[in-house]
C-alpha cells in the first residue's frame, strides 16, 4: 500500500509527483503529475473512499477491473492504480489538449474535414465499447479528450461515471447523461439500448459543422425533423444524411452501430491510422493492481455526477429521479 509523502513542497504519491489541481468533481480531485524516474506526465485521479457509499464502492472496484484493460488510442487508458490508507489514485494519461468544447471554442464552427476527423476516431472509440458490450451513456465535447494541440489531435473517448455492460438486445432505464446530448428515449423515461450513444454522437456531429447544439433541453421531444440553418450550402449530402439518420426521435428508425461504423461520411478519405486502430486488440493482458482489500464503507450513498473514468452498472447504484434542466446552445463563431 503506497504512502502519500512531500519532497520539499511536492507531494509524492508512489511514482508520482504532483503539480498543480487540473480539475475536481464530488469526490475527486483531479492532480497534474509525473513520474519521478522516466519525467512522464499523467493525470492522477485521487479518490476519497469514505465519500463513496458502499455501492458506488463496490461499483469502483468491480468496474476498474474493465476498464484497466481497455487499451486503444481512442479511449483514455489507465495506466496504474495506487492504494493509500482512505484513498484510491487512479494514474490516466495525460491529454495536453484539452476537450473537444475548448477546441470548437476557440475554433468556431470547424469544417467538414475537421469534423470528419473527430468522427471517424470517435466511432473507432465507440467500435471498442461495441466489442466489449459496453454503452457510454455521456458522450459530448466535454468528454471527448484530445491528446495534444496539434492540428489534428487524437481524441480519446473519458469519464466514464455513467457507462454501464449492456449485452445485446439489452435495455437499461436510468436515466442519466447531459440534456443536451440525451436521446429523447431517456428523457421520456422510456428503457433504451446503446442506440442512445448514437443520438449523442450526431448532436456532437450537428454541433462541430454548425456550430450550436441542434436542441435545447426538451425540445429534442417536440421536433420531428432535424433543420439545419440555410447558410449551410457548403456541406456535404454525406454530413447532412449522416445527422439526419443519427437524430432520428424514434430508435428504431436510427442508424444502427454497424450502419454508422459503414457510412459513406466516415470512409471518405478514412486514414490509414484509424482503420488501423478499428483491428487493433481493444484489450490488452497488462494487470494493474486490485484493490482487494478495500472495505466499502457500511454508509449508503445515492449517485453523483463526478465523471468518473470507470464504469458504473445500474444494478449497482441507487436509482433517483433527476431534474433535467434545458441548457442554453453553445453558440460558438464561424471560423473565418
Amino acid at each position: 500500500m503506497a504512502q502519500s509523502t512531500s519532497t520539499g513542497r511536492a507531494r509524492v504519491v508512489g511514482d508520482y509527483i504532483f503539480g498543480r489541481q487540473i480539475g475536481s468533481g464530488s469526490f475527486s480531485v483531479v492532480w497534474h503529475a509525473r513520474h519521478r524516474v522516466r519525467g512522464t506526465e499523467f493525470a492522477v485521479k485521487e479518490i476519497v473512499m469514505e465519500k463513496l457509499g458502499k455501492k458506488l464502492q463496490n461499483s469502483l472496484l468491480s468496474e476498474i477491473y474493465i476498464l484497466r484493460k481497455i487499451n486503444h488510442p481512442n479511449i483514455i487508458r489507465l495506466h496504474d492504480m495506487i492504494e493509500a490508507p482512505g484513498r484510491i489514485y487512479l494514474v490516466l494519461e495525460y491529454c495536453s489538449g484539452g476537450d473537444l468544447s475548448i477546441y470548437v471554442q476557440r475554433h468556431g464552427r470547424v469544417n467538414e474535414t475537421v469534423a470528419k476527423h473527430f468522427m471517424q476516431q470517435l466511432a473507432t472509440g465507440l467500435k471498442v465499447l461495441r466489442e466489449n458490450n459496453l454503452m457510454h451513456r455521456d458522450l459530448k465535447p466535454q468528454n471527448l479528450l484530445l491528446a495534444t494541440n496539434d492540428e489534428q489531435p487524437i481524441l480519446k473517448l473519458a469519464d466514464f461515471g455513467f457507462a454501464r455492460s449492456l449485452q445485446p438486445r439489452g435495455l437499461a432505464e436510468t436515466v442519466c447523461g447531459s440534456p443536451l446530448y440525451m436521446a429523447p428515449e431517456i428523457m421520456q423515461l422510456q428503457k433504451y439500448d446503446a442506440k442512445a450513444d448514437l443520438w449523442s454522437v450526431g448532436a456532437i456531429l450537428f454541433q462541430l459543422v454548425i456550430g450550436r447544439t441542434p436542441f435545447t433541453g426538451h425540445t429534442q421531444l417536440q421536433s420531428n425533423e432535424l433543420r439545419f440553418p440555410p447558410d449551410t450550402h457548403d456541406l456535404s449530402s454525406n454530413c447532412i444524411d449522416l445527422c439526419q439518420k443519427l437524430l432520428r426521435r424514434n430508435p428504431v428508425e436510427r442508424l444502427t452501430f454497424e450502419e454508422f461504423f459503414n457510412h459513406p461520411f466516415l470512409s471518405q478519405n478514412a486514414s490509414n491510422e484509424s482503420v488501423r486502430n478499428s483491428r487493433a486488440s481493444s484489450m490488452t493482458e497488462d494487470c494493474l493492481p486490485m484493490a482487494e482489500n478495500i472495505q466499502a464503507s457500511p454508509q449508503e450513498g445515492t449517485f453523483q455526477e463526478d465523471c468518473l473514468p470507470f464504469l458504473l452498472d445500474d444494478d449497482l447504484v441507487d436509482k433517483m429521479d433527476y431534474v433535467l434542466v434545458p441548457e442554453p446552445p453553445t453558440e460558438v463563431p464561424s471560423s473565418s
